[in-house]
């Protein structure tokens, strides 16, 4: 049986390359594939040209391949500029699909926030030249892309890096980030390290605040202080704090039916940082700045960071009991600290 699977696997491939070719044997070897593949997923040969260049099991796409009339109808169940959009090995699809009449507003939902919620910051500066320029394309052409998490991967270092971060700048320009209608916080939405961007200063100075970042967003990326807390990245830490000094010790929630979040909290918490080496300096400079490790969780008011530490086994754990609780001498362990700190039952 997996020989008679490699043979179909070798006589698919050959199926698909004999049709690439316009070869008049094409259906003889396609009988023979149906035979060794019943019950197997369609035959590549049986795909319309859309969909076979999307199959890595088809073999590879080749430009100048792809029809028209299966461009306009692929029959797909998602739309082919999303599963080409999304992932980078597609990339290569994108300038013919639009070439022959793929439009961005027969997806469902915008081929860059598929793309941005895959991979918020893929290699651009890997895609060629007119790949580039299809993005860039499917990004202006499409007024959806104006989103959350599309502007968190127009604004990352590679982006930035191939140039592409200037359709912000385009958006910009064309009044179409007006503070008053996004139904997100542009400050927010850009990558940490683009907060002191020109493009940042600008959009302060049209009405965008830090404090309305913090608010409700339609995306799966995380908010821009959260992100820049996650990744370590003082500068843009200091960005935050220095316009909203108590996000420090308390984060408001997005949404009604949600509770603030604690800083603190998140930091200890294992896996929040990606880089377990950074989570000490993380503590360091929320403390320095005036966190308050024996203030109650918003969720739970037994729990404050300090003891959340020490119930996580936190090596952090001595460094947040290091403060003072009352009737408790200094130097005290984390461990008798907390037990000092929890009420008797």
């Amino acid at each position: 049986m997996r020989h008679l699977r490699r043979l179909a696997a070798a006589v698919a491939f050959a199926a698909g390359t004999l049709l690439l070719g316009g070869c008049t044997t094409t259906l003889v070897v396609a009988h023979l594939v149906d035979k060794l593949t019943e019950g197997d997923p369609t035959s590549c040969f049986r795909l319309n040209s859309v969909d076979r260049a999307l199959q890595p099991r088809c073999g590879a796409y080749h430009p100048g391949s792809l029809k028209a009339e299966d461009v306009r109808a692929s029959g797909l169940p998602v739309c082919p500029l999303t599963l080409a959009a999304r992932d980078p090995a597609f990339w290569p699809m994108l300038p013919e699909l639009i070439a022959k009449g793929a439009s961005p507003e027969a997806c469902t939902s915008a081929p860059w926030v598929a793309l941005a919620q895959a991979n918020p910051c893929p290699d651009f500066a890997a895609a060629s030249p007119r790949e580039r320029e299809a993005l860039r394309w499917l990004a202006e052409a499409d007024s959806r892309a104006i989103h959350h998490d599309v502007v968190r991967a127009l604004s990352c270092p590679n982006a930035r890096a191939a140039g592409l971060d200037t359709v912000l700048d385009r958006w910009l320009e064309q009044d179409q980030l007006r503070a008053d209608t996004l139904p997100f916080g542009m400050l927010g939405a850009l990558h940490p390290s683009h907060l002191r961007s020109p493009l940042a200063r600008a959009l302060e100075a049209r009405g965008h605040s830090a404090q309305a970042a913090l608010g409700a967003y339609h995306g799966q990326l995380a908010g821009g202080f959260e992100e820049a807390l996650r990744t370590a990245d003082f500068d843009a830490l200091d960005w935050w704090v220095q316009r909203v000094p108590t996000l420090v010790d308390r984060v408001p929630a997005a949404q009604a039916n949600q509770l603030p979040w604690v800083p603190l909290a998140r930091v200890i918490t294992p896996a929040f940082v990606p880089e377990a080496t950074r989570q000490r300096e993380l503590v360091d400079y929320l403390l320095a700045h005036g966190a308050q490790p024996w203030r109650a969780l918003p969720h739970d008011a037994q729990l404050s960071p300090a003891t959340l530490a020490v119930m996580l086994h936190s090596p952090l754990a001595d460094t947040l009991a290091g403060t003072r609780v009352a009737g408790v001498p200094a130097g005290t362990t984390a461990a008798a600290a907390t037990a000092a700190a929890l009420p008797l039952h």
